[in-house]
């Protein structure tokens, strides 16, 4: 009579059959992740809640400066072609955002239209509000790089007074967003613009924690001859070491990524090899795309775990019924004894705690009243997936990864003639 439980119980004990490494992380977080997030109010914390069209995206490749530090001129470049919307100039040209994406033609689609687009994996940008959409655009083309990934060009970052003019939306807030979920971010810096603006620095912080995604790139190297490049290149690793706290020396491309002449022929060897390596670094992107993403899904689970603790900590802590407000002032206080507490009691890295502040200011807007307690169930589905499920989707990855190594990822552009001399002895002459 109930021989269809037993069947149920064996069938769900079996391990779920996953297509690719993809398929395996949409179901993952859809029935182990998400569940923790929703309880938790995660995703008013942290991040908003990932898509099937996260999952399924082209890797993509965010470029980050200073105006007229050639990020525009980057892509043109990459492309070997201009796209729809593009502007190159000495002054700020660049006033928005841009996703510049494959497709069968060419088009502009603005950025209201582009946020309610299920296809698209940029729906949540929708909570920066209008005055980011207006600035907000994907720029449509057909052309052989764009079908193995994304470029995502950004406005160029302000200094001196400009950068007292408010841009009306959460600058920091977005570029946080892209660092999230892109697979590379390239920070551009002009020869002659070495001076990291405030609005720069913050920039460069709202990156902090993606350390890995970051390369750096010295553009406009060819105006400059072999001394003064020198001399560049340690103001260059002087200034970035006050900005990026890291105690590893970041990576630099030197070169000069335009479609002209070199200015100072003397160094176009070291630009033509410095190219080689930057470009076999973006080539690699669609090969390590599945292995990026199921990355940034264990650090998320790991953070919504840590999350799942503060929360249920506070709740715990709160009277039943009166001093509510000034318990919770208390608690917000003093969040950093909660911090060492949870440390201490679950044997968690400080590493993988939320940044203090932050979590501090968002708490304030929220009733402490309405979260909820610890929920063993939740986390154990959590710690199921990062001990057994991830383990076998790990497996699945070098199948996939020689499947893609039987071709070059990424063909076409400016990819085509890698191996050749990148800056066309005579071709513009």
């Amino acid at each position: 009579m109930f021989s269809w439980m037993g069947k149920d119980d064996s069938r769900r004990k079996e391990p779920e059959v996953y297509k690719d490494v993809a398929d395996g992380l949409k179901k993952l977080y859809k029935q182990r992740l998400y569940p923790l997030e929703e309880h938790y109010r995660f995703h008013d914390f942290h991040s908003p809640a990932l898509d099937e069209a996260d999952f399924d995206a082209k890797p993509m490749i965010l470029l980050v400066g200073q105006y007229s530090t050639g990020k525009t001129t980057f892509i043109k470049y990459l492309l070997e072609s201009d796209f729809p919307g593009i502007r190159i100039g000495p002054e700020p040209t660049t006033d928005r955002f841009i996703a510049v994406m494959g497709s069968g033609q060419d088009g502009i689609i603005p950025g209201n239209a582009l946020v309610v687009d299920p296809k698209k994996q940029f729906r949540p940008l929708s909570k920066f509000g209008n005055a980011f959409l207006n600035r907000f655009q994907c720029s449509q083309l057909n052309n052989p790089v764009l079908n193995s990934i994304t470029i995502v060009d950004t406005p160029g970052i302000l200094s001196g007074e400009k950068q007292r003019i408010d841009r009306g939306y959460n600058f920091s807030g977005v570029l946080e967003w892209f660092a999230e979920r892109v697979d590379r971010i390239i920070l551009l810096f002009d020869a002659h613009k070495l001076d990291i603006s405030d609005e720069f620095r913050r920039a460069i912080e709202a990156l902090k924690g993606y350390d890995d995604k970051i390369r750096i790139v010295l553009n406009k190297a060819d105006m400059i001859n072999h001394q003064q490049l020198m001399r560049v290149y340690g103001a260059l690793m002087w200034s970035l070491g006050k900005v990026l706290h890291t105690p590893e020396v970041s990576r630099v491309y030197i070169g000069s990524f335009w479609d002209q002449p070199l200015h100072f022929d003397m160094n176009r060897r070291l630009f033509e090899l410095e190219e080689q390596d930057l470009f076999q670094d973006i080539q690699s992107l669609p090969r390590n795309a599945a292995l990026r993403k199921l990355n940034d899904l264990i650090k998320r689970a790991r953070l919504a775990k840590v999350h799942a603790y503060i929360i249920s900590s506070l709740k715990k802590e709160m009277p039943s019924m009166f001093g509510k407000d000034s318990k919770k002032k208390e608690l917000i206080n003093n969040l950093e004894d909660i911090y060492e507490k949870i440390e201490r009691e679950h044997n968690i890295s400080r590493g993988d705690f939320p940044d203090l502040k932050r979590m501090q200011e968002k708490l304030v807007h929220h009733d402490f009243t309405k979260f909820h307690q610890i929920k063993p169930k939740l986390l154990e589905n959590v710690d199921h997936m990062l001990t057994n499920d991830i383990a076998r989707l790990m497996q699945m990855i070098p199948h996939e990864e020689s499947m893609k190594q039987e071709t070059p990822s990424v063909q076409g552009g400016a990819f085509d003639g890698m191996n050749d001399s990148p800056f066309g002895l005579g071709k513009f002459d």
